[in-house]
């Protein structure tokens, strides 16, 4: 007669193959064959699950690289989710700097009370024991560290850690892209932690963390250079605007000036040169926004304002730019007594930059609309065209900085590419929407939704 446990271990075995590893195996305690195939299953089952387990938190890390974390959150998860797979009570990350000369402690995790292993710490890597382990590509144990630095007084580093209250260590090197680019530290405040330690957990980790790490890193370096690029502009644009501005005040003096020394065709050269300083202080200003939008410093002042007169105005100013191509501009507003919070001057500057944008695209004799309602609780606020449109594929570019489209000016009106970037972004600092339809060869219309 067949053994029943025999069938169901056959089921917990197919249970495994179908990802389920935490199984209940019966056993009988007498110690035969079966019921050792059966503690075998057991152990299958744990190693299975353990394994499945650090898969997942390696994968979890993965997507988080992808997602766009930086290196420190990396780390930090790291952290938080190991800790059920292998022991430590401090992890510490350095990385070759300086042409792979010095090892730089670049982040640290202790649950010491005091760390005095930091970020920027340095060491020199030539004739250290870290050396070693790039050149040998395999983690280092050091069970005892009191121990190891009584043969080895002059490592300041462990003279730190020790200080710190660790006891134990296993350092793993990273590395990536065939190139070492630095080490994880794990330590332990108990002595003998790592003595039965697998290290080919650890160097599985560390290798798939070195390449995440170093993509992270990348990303972070980025990041930074991004933010000084920033810095620059903003700092350069300042440092335009003021001589730009000096220049057209003394240009509009003399354009002022019935100075009769001043012949038609100096009166038309300082009218050129006053005319190109205003398209100049315009970009200027516009970099001034895009650093401004960029460092988080472009501040609102919302205050109640009648949209009627609001629209009325801009709707005057627009029909002198549009004159010159003979277009007309239409102004309809659902209710004139309509009163709504916002940032005047940077409503402002949202409806002149779309008006000034659909004057460039479109004919002559064409027209413009500028329409103002509520809708769904919110004020409505479009400007519509009867220009050239937008090809669909190239509607994905307009938001973005320096994003430019086939669609060309209709009299070769110049564009930095860079105004419905910073429209959007003023308009979600509102807490708004902007949005655009728009078909080839009928016209666009910009729609601002403001809550």
């Amino acid at each position: 007669m067949d053994d029943p446990r025999i069938s169901h271990y056959k089921q917990v075995a197919e249970k495994m193959a179908r990802g389920e590893f935490r199984v209940r195996v019966p056993l009988k305690d007498r110690g035969d064959e079966i019921d050792q195939l059966g503690m075998s299953l057991i152990h299958l089952g744990e190693s299975l699950d353990h394994r499945f387990h650090e898969i997942r938190k390696l994968a979890a890390v993965a997507e988080k690289i992808n997602a766009g974390l930086l290196l420190d959150e990396v780390l930090d998860f790291v952290y938080d989710e190991f800790r059920a797979m292998i022991p430590y009570d401090r992890i510490g990350f350095s990385l070759l700097e300086s042409r792979n000369q010095m090892v730089v402690a670049r982040w640290a995790r202790s649950e010491a009370p005091h760390m005095e292993i930091t970020r920027g710490y340095a060491a020199r890597l030539a004739g250290s024991s870290l050396q070693t382990i790039l050149d040998t590509g395999q983690p280092r144990i050091i069970n005892d560290l009191q121990d190891y630095l009584r043969d080895h007084p002059e490592s300041e580093s462990t003279q730190r850690i020790v200080r710190e209250g660790m006891r134990s260590s296993l350092t793993c090197p990273l590395i990536a892209l065939n190139k070492p680019v630095g080490f994880m530290f794990f330590s332990s405040m108990q002595p003998g932690t790592y003595r039965d330690a697998h290290c080919d957990i650890f160097l599985r980790i560390a290798s798939q963390l070195s390449v995440i790490v170093e993509k992270s890193r990348l990303y972070q370096d980025l990041l930074e250079l991004h933010e000084l690029k920033n810095r620059f502009l903003g700092m350069a644009a300042h440092d335009l605007r003021n001589p730009l501005c000096v220049m057209r005040a003394y240009l509009e003096l003399l354009l002022g000036d019935s100075n009769p020394q001043l012949t038609a065709e100096k009166v038309t050269a300082l009218a050129f040169m006053n005319n190109a300083c205003d398209v100049m202080i315009s970009m200027v200003e516009t970099f001034l926004d895009i650093s401004a939008i960029e460092a988080g410093q472009l501040i609102l002042k919302p205050k109640p304002v009648k949209v009627g007169p609001f629209l009325a105005e801009i709707a005057r100013n627009a029909c002198l730019l549009s004159q010159a191509k003979d277009i007309s501009i239409r102004l309809h507003i659902d209710d004139q007594d309509l009163e709504w919070v916002f940032d005047p001057h940077r409503i402002t500057q949202v409806l002149q930059n779309l008006i000034s944008n659909a004057w460039k695209f479109s004919d002559p004799g064409t027209e413009i609309r500028i329409r103002a309602g509520l809708e769904q609780g919110q004020l409505r606020l479009a400007v519509a065209d009867q220009g050239r449109g937008i090809p669909e594929e190239d509607i994905p570019k307009l938001f973005k900085e320096f994003g430019r489209t086939r669609t060309q000016p209709t009299a070769g009106e110049p564009s930095l590419g860079l105004g419905l970037a910073i429209c959007r972004r003023i308009v979600e600092l509102h807490n708004g929407t902007l949005t655009v339809e728009s078909r080839v060869g009928q016209g666009s219309t910009f729609t601002m939704m403001l809550p």
